[in-house]
């Protein structure tokens, strides 16, 4: 659905490129993140989606596409199938919930009658039927992305792009839209491109994942192979978790470890079994259980020491736990 082909970005008088030789696929219906720290080139990536930045090399191809290429038309065209929405909401102050839904439609030329039509049907689907008539000031950060999505939906895209859209919500709110996100994309079959500083959103609702440094990927993959088992610096810098720091290691006897649960394998409490079965003493280190979309997931930072060790390490394997060494004994 969308591909990037070497791709780089450079502004006049900006020093450093926004983003250079990036190459990406993203696949119909996929949930892609993009994630990075600020200035990592991830803003200017989704503009080249949607035409409102031009690439200075490569090329950008949406829906077979080459976005560079669109003339005036066609980039109205294309922007009628790739949704957006913001972080912050970018709603039109002086118009209704409604008003700011119906807004995109009735700049496409539809029918005043369609246009009442769907707006209704939206506004339903984002739970926001009962707040029609009133104005963006009137609401909360969450209602107010609500009303965001539902306008981005108006043209019934293909592809949605997320750019931030929770960095300005509280938790509990930005569950809420990122649920309403992840069914979006199962009940609609829309591509989601999704930015994004944030781990735990990347982790909650994506299929893959780019880490973006200085403007170039430094790493892709699946959700879970990018978080649990991060190659690049950049990546475990955003995802490695506290638990098995080289300072906790070095304060500890044994050898330290990295234990990695997934499924139901999270919940089995084996930790005691292994310790009878091989004569192993534990201290747990550090750890937490979590969720990639809707896998359990676990990690666990453990110092083994005393009776046989490597049995011990062998036992976790076979029962389908990775182990990761983070310090052999003594080190």
């Amino acid at each position: 659905m969308i591909t990037f082909e070497a791709v780089s970005k450079s502004y006049p008088g900006g020093g450093r490129a926004a983003l250079t030789e990036v190459s990406l696929a993203v696949a119909p219906g996929e949930v892609f993140g993009v994630i990075g720290a600020s200035g990592a080139g991830k803003s200017t990536l989704i503009r080249l989606i949607n035409g409102l930045e031009k690439p200075s090399g490569g090329r950008v191809v949406v829906d077979g596409d080459d976005v560079a290429a669109l003339g005036v038309e066609g980039l109205r065209a294309l922007r009628r199938r790739v949704g957006m929405i913001f972080q912050h909401f970018n709603l039109l102050s002086s118009k209704t919930v409604a008003g700011n839904v119906a807004f995109p439609l009735r700049l496409a030329g539809v029918a005043e009658a369609e246009v009442k039509a769907r707006t209704a049907e939206l506004l339903a689907r984002v739970g926001l039927t009962d707040f029609a008539t009133k104005y963006p000031a009137q609401l909360s950060g969450g209602q107010k992305q609500r009303v965001g999505i539902a306008r981005a939906l108006a043209t019934e895209p293909k592809v949605l792009l997320c750019d931030e859209a929770t960095s300005a919500l509280d938790p509990e709110t930005t569950e809420q839209i990122l649920e309403l996100v992840s069914n979006l994309n199962r009940e609609l079959g829309l591509t989601i491109v999704l930015i994004t500083h944030e781990m735990d959103v990347v982790r909650r609702v994506c299929d893959r994942v780019a880490v973006l440094d200085g403007g170039r990927v430094v790493e892709t993959g699946t959700v879970e192979a990018v978080f649990l088992h991060p190659a690049s610096a950049t990546a475990r810098r955003f995802v490695l978790e506290a638990d098995g720091a080289p300072s906790e290691a070095a304060m500890v006897d044994g050898r330290v470890v990295r234990l990695t649960f997934r499924g139901e394998a999270t919940y089995r409490p084996i930790l005691g079994a292994v310790a009878r079965e091989t004569g192993v003493d534990y201290s747990i280190l550090g750890g937490r259980i979590h969720r990639l979309r809707e896998t359990p997931y676990g990690q666990l930072t453990l110092s083994l020491a005393g009776g046989d060790v490597e049995a011990a390490i062998a036992r976790f394997r076979a029962d389908g736990v990775r182990v990761d060494l983070v310090t052999e004994a003594g080190r």
